[in-house]
């Protein structure tokens, strides 16, 4: 029996190339949490390098059990994880409050095992939500995830430094613009094992081409060690206070959210639905993986979006190309001279080829909406109400200013607000007070439960 392209085993050349391009779409977003945290706490130098490099380690950690699996424990899908964005707010609110800022982490760092190890718990009540999730529901949570991250593409070709003069300069926005038609030429121009990993080549011409600007710096290799482990703890032992393990089990419940959206979006994606088992798996993976992260110093982690782009564009499916990933992140975690070479690639480079990997998840929703019946105006208006309330932080970032913190936590992120307000309009439309079956299969109502196939017959793709 032939196996699913999930399950395959490339050549290793390929494996190792694959996966360092995902490990190259996904660096900037966990490095960033880190550096900015770690700026608040007023971290040296050394301390702000040793805690990147913890957050690369136990990203890799996080991405093994999230692709290999244990028990009940990992998707066992393409699913790369890192340390989640949505944490950044709470975790500096957290460094503000503690008096002591070498308190800061400690207490950082206690929050989220506990967050992680309640989430664990839930995992498996949380994926129950799954039937709430048919086509009309999946699609729009794909198309915003997306619309979502196009932003933070574009805020990197526009340079390193928002304060700086040169930002958005026409440097940087040339170099993003030029990336990205590399990787359009490879990708239009190219077959076989060079198309599948044009991303990378781009961002590798990309950086050569910004040496001439002086846009790439390589400091960072020549600062770095060449071996360093992430002891545990180094930060000091975990503290517990309510108010921050409060704030950061909200954080959790977003993360839980937004990686089941993304479950679902990259089961779609790669030709394997993600049903009720496989979510609470991959719930356990998120939030065991949170849970362990603090020991060697790293913060939360969560599901990473942009890799679902690269997935969709190079169309290779295979979980141990991700896992091959992980590995490159563990190694890049015990030696931060590893590390600093994928730190020398250029934000502006990093832009370009962001619009093709985040613009690609955003089609990948808009193929699943065609599947779900929009000559309905009730699913018309569940896509139109969701996608608009998706898209309110983007637009219009200070919308919900006058909120408490805690609450923009959940309302600051597009992709949860829209997957609720998605979920709660088909409710309405096509679960409350009348049944919504039709005849050909085209309804937004929630199709049979994926549980109820045979485990042992997965989907197969179609041809």
């Amino acid at each position: 029996m032939t196996a699913h392209p999930v399950d395959e085993k490339l050549p290793a050349l390929k494996m190792a190339t694959t996966g360092l391009q995902h490990v190259a779409a996904m660096y900037a977003g966990v490095v960033a949490p880190p550096l900015i945290v770690g700026a608040a706490v007023g971290l040296s130098g050394t301390e702000l390098t040793f805690l990147t490099g913890a957050c690369l380690f136990t990203a890799g950690l996080a991405t093994f059990l999230q692709t290999i699996g244990i028990w009940k424990i990992g998707a066992r899908l393409p699913f790369v994880n890192g340390v989640t964005f949505a944490g950044v707010a709470p975790m500096t609110a957290i460094v503000a409050s503690t008096k002591d800022k070498s308190d800061a982490l400690p207490v950082i760092f206690g929050a989220v095992i506990v967050a992680g190890l309640l989430g664990f718990l839930a995992a498996p009540f949380f994926s129950k939500a799954v039937r709430f999730f048919p086509p009309v529901v999946t699609g729009t949570v794909i198309t915003l995830i997306g619309v979502s991250l196009l932003p933070v593409a574009f805020g990197w070709a526009q340079g390193p430094d928002p304060s700086a003069p040169d930002y958005g300069s026409r440097t940087y926005l040339g170099l993003a613009a030029a990336t990205l038609v590399i990787v359009l030429v490879l990708r239009r121009f190219t077959r076989g094992f060079v198309k599948q990993i044009a991303v990378l080549l781009g961002l590798l011409l990309g950086t050569l081409l910004a040496i001439p600007f002086g846009a790439t710096d390589f400091s960072p290799v020549a600062d770095a060690d060449v071996i360093g482990f992430p002891s545990p703890f180094h930060f000091g032992a975990p503290q517990f206070q309510v108010a921050a393990i409060v704030s950061m089990c909200v954080v959790m419940v977003v993360s839980m959210t937004e990686s089941t959206a993304d479950m679902l979006a990259l089961g779609e994606i790669v030709e394997r639905p993600a049903d009720e088992r496989t979510i609470a798996a991959g719930l356990r993976a998120d939030t065991l993986g949170s849970a362990i992260s603090p020991l060697f110093n790293g913060f939360m982690c969560s599901a990473f979006a942009q890799n679902i782009g690269l997935v969709a564009m190079t169309r290779i499916r295979s979980r141990y190309v991700v896992a091959t990933g992980g590995g490159f992140l563990v190694l890049m975690g015990l030696c931060p001279m590893a590390a600093s070479l994928i730190a020398v690639v250029p934000r502006p480079v990093l832009g370009g080829a962001g619009v093709v990997l985040f613009g690609s998840v955003a089609a990948s929703g808009i193929q699943t909406l065609v599947k779900a019946g929009l000559d309905r105006d009730d699913n018309i208006l569940i896509v139109a109400v969701s996608l608009a309330v998706g898209i309110i932080p983007i637009t219009a970032p200070d919308f919900y200013h006058a909120f408490p913190q805690t609450v923009r936590i959940v309302l600051d992120s597009g992709i949860s607000t829209g997957c609720v307000a998605a979920v709660a309009l088909n409710l309405v439309f096509h679960h409350l007070g009348r049944a919504r079956a039709q005849a050909g299969g085209t309804t937004g109502a929630v199709p049979p439960s994926p549980v109820s196939r045979s485990r042992n017959c997965p989907r197969t793709p179609s041809t």
